[in-house]
């Protein structure tokens, strides 16, 4: 399959533009099978249909790339949430939807939440510097529905360390889901986050 999505990469060509995309996609295909660190800048190149150099005009060296790939994973998991909290009718139960959507990620996906959590530093989105917490989309996000759900009056330190807690409950629940110590059933964690934060109540 690999050689044929390569030999039809190498028929098509690339505008300049579209290579660095489409090196990405062939990183996310590659994370299917294997974690981050087995996936070297060569075989994304032969994945992709193209030569190792071209590869390097976009990424010099392979943090780069699986720095990118943890920037995408963040944008995959910032779809999802968005989608999930706008089939929720109040802000409450759009919140919780965004915290469970975190978690059915990671466990869908593991070998790229892996590498989100391991090359979040890299993450073009997290590039500006600053908190963990709210330095890409997904955070953002979090952070977003955090404000509109506490009191107005509520400090700047009250709205982190809120977004925190959240964060923690989600990710740490993610991670136990991976690590087997909690069953992957979507109804106890849809329940273990949905029971989560009485300062929303």
């Amino acid at each position: 399959m690999e050689e044929t999505d390569a030999k039809t990469a190498r028929r098509q060509g690339y505008h300049h533009g579209d290579l660095r995309s489409a090196l990405i996609e062939t990183g996310l295909r590659l994370l299917k099978t294997k974690a981050g660190n087995e996936i070297g800048l060569r075989e994304v190149a032969r994945g992709t249909g193209v030569s190792a150099t071209a590869v390097y005009r976009h990424f010099p060296d392979k943090d780069a790339l699986l720095g990118a790939l943890a920037h995408e994973g963040f944008e995959k998991l910032a779809d999802q949430q968005e989608a999930a909290g706008a089939r929720e009718e109040t802000q409450d139960a759009a919140f919780r939807a965004i915290g469970q959507a975190y978690v059915h990620f990671a466990v869908a996906n593991p070998a790229l939440f892996r590498l989100m959590t391991s090359y979040m530093h890299l993450s073009a989105a997290c590039d500006r510097g600053g908190t963990v917490v709210g330095d890409n989309r997904a955070g953002r996000l979090l952070k977003d529905n955090i404000a509109a759900l506490m009191p107005a009056d509520a400090s700047e330190r009250d709205r982190e360390i809120a977004a925190i807690q959240s964060l923690a409950l989600v990710h740490g629940l993610a991670q136990l889901v991976l690590a087997g110590q909690v069953p992957n059933d979507p109804a106890i964690i849809d329940a273990a986050v949905d029971r989560f934060g009485n300062w929303t109540r």
